[in-house]
């Protein structure tokens, strides 16, 4: 319903599943105590930070798989599906992370019992919460009485809307129409509707929220309408009745809309890029450990690659290039060399060997590649300097490949959205043929990216991407 609504169920369910994780430990813990075994069981102040740490891992799996979005109690599969994905995820990281610092005063069979008493107690809650969520929403908040102006396709789907979310809590108390300035309309087309409504001239107003249970006002009214309500706006002001404007009439197809204020100026704004603060932030201090990690991991393959292009060929080990970044940001892009010196001058010669449509540049078996070169690229190593720039800040692990500017010069202009997220070492493309796409798919695979992005989605990428890269696919 309601997206306000749908974020309090999305808190409500974190808070419940975070509850029942911390408790399901608990009575794992009395069950493993009370069982005969050969192997003592330590007592609970043995895992203070073990409880924590589960919790943690099972919300942080919900949180990653996207559970706590868009709740339906309704949907009756989810009920299952849902505590099977994170139990099954959560279970598997909790074992690992004992195994992998050699945790051996933890009972297994205690984290055994933990994820199959946590796993019911999720299903119970969700299967309760389809049985009970609407009588009880309805006992507390009671029904809440929606009036709809307007006379349009849209307000017609406004009203089937709020019908079907009657068990919701949610009731159409009629329709109001705008009069057209020659006779008042007394008909609204409410095919499809269970019930018929009456309708009132918008004139009408005043009288029926003094006489009558109004809680709510949606205007779904055509553009030429909209100046005409500005009375009735204040009058809803002044009752103290919300009041929703369907944005229709806003040229818009794939924009995300949403208010903000600047100081007391509301702002209506629309934006095609992914605008969550706290999941942009998690994805930047993700990227930042991983690069991290990463740079101190790999130094030794780091160092003899670095050796290896020295020793093979004249020229600088790092090769240098201008890219553009988030919003067309210029940085330096660091790569590990892979062509003879001076190779970027050869590029108008080679010019007629292009192989990719649109303004890229690709050869395959490249003339200008040194032998080290072509293996490094082959498997992707030259890119591994790559981590440096996400160390920064100019990238990140999955994104938009960070184009040219002379690239960008020569863009669409539909194609130009792909700058407005964070350019990454991988993304959709590199799962569908790396170099063997032509620019066009390229450039919809980014834009797909970015329309559905979500943390989820980037670990898909990332684990997608790596046996693509160790097995040299799609590569030139």
């Amino acid at each position: 319903m309601f997206s306000r609504h749908n974020r309090l169920s999305d808190v409500l369910y974190l808070l419940a599943d975070a509850l029942l994780a911390f408790a399901s430990f608990l009575l794992a813990h009395w069950v493993r105590s009370h069982l005969v075994s050969p192997r003592p069981l330590y007592p609970l102040s043995n895992y203070p930070w073990v409880v924590p740490l589960g919790v943690g891992i099972w919300i942080a799996v919900g949180l990653a798989l996207g559970i706590y979005r868009e709740i339906h109690e309704e949907e009756l599969r989810r009920a299952f599906a849902d505590p099977l994905k994170v139990g099954l995820i959560s279970t598997t990281l909790l074992f690992a992370i004992t195994f992998a610092f050699k945790l051996d005063y933890i009972s297994r069979l205690l984290l055994g019992f933990y994820a199959l008493i946590d796993l019911g107690a999720m299903v119970l809650f969700r299967l309760l919460a389809h049985l009970f969520a609407d009588p009880m929403r309805r006992a507390f908040a009671g029904f809440r009485h929606f009036l709809l102006v307007g006379n349009t396709p849209d307000a017609l789907e406004i009203a089937r809307t709020l019908e079907a979310n009657e068990s919701r809590g949610i009731r159409l108390f009629g329709f109001a129409v705008v009069d057209s300035g020659t006779k008042p309309e007394t008909q609204v087309d409410q095919s499809g509707l269970h019930r018929a409504y009456p309708v009132y001239a918008l004139n009408q107003l005043p009288e029926l929220l003094r006489g009558q249970v109004i809680d709510e006002v949606i205007f779904a009214v055509s553009k030429e309408h909209l100046d005409r309500l500005e009375e009735t706006f204040l009058l809803c002001e002044e009752e103290g009745v919300k009041t929703r404007v369907l944005l229709s009439f806003f040229p818009h197809v794939i924009s995300k809309v949403y208010l903000e204020r600047l100081r007391e100026m509301p702002l209506l704004t629309f934006s095609t890029t992914p605008e969550n603060e706290y999941l942009l932030l998690m994805k930047r201090v993700v990227d930042f450990l991983m690069a991290l990690a990463l740079l101190v991991i790999l130094s030794p393959l780091l160092l003899v690659l670095a050796l290896l292009i020295k020793l093979t060929s004249q020229g600088a080990v790092f090769y240098r290039q201008t890219r553009c970044g988030l919003g067309g940001r210029k940085f330096t892009l660091v790569k590990f060399r892979s062509m003879h010196a001076g190779a970027d001058l050869q590029r108008e010669e080679l010019a007629a060997l292009n192989e990719m449509d649109g303004p890229v540049f690709k050869i395959t078996d490249d003339p200008r590649c040194t032998p080290i070169g072509r293996f490094m690229r082959k498997f992707s190593l030259d890119e591994l300097p790559q981590l440096i720039n996400i160390l920064k800040g100019d990238m990140s692990f999955v994104g938009p490949r960070p184009p040219l500017p002379e690239e960008v010069e020569r863009y669409e202009r539909w194609q130009r959205r792909r700058l407005r997220m964070q350019p990454g070492l991988t993304c959709l493309w590199a799962l569908e043929g790396r170099s063997k796409l032509s620019f066009q798919r390229w450039m919809q695979l980014d834009l797909e990216y970015i329309d559905n992005w979500s943390m989820t989605l980037d670990w898909k990428i990332l684990l997608k991407t790596i046996p693509v890269v160790l097995l040299g696919r799609g590569a030139s």
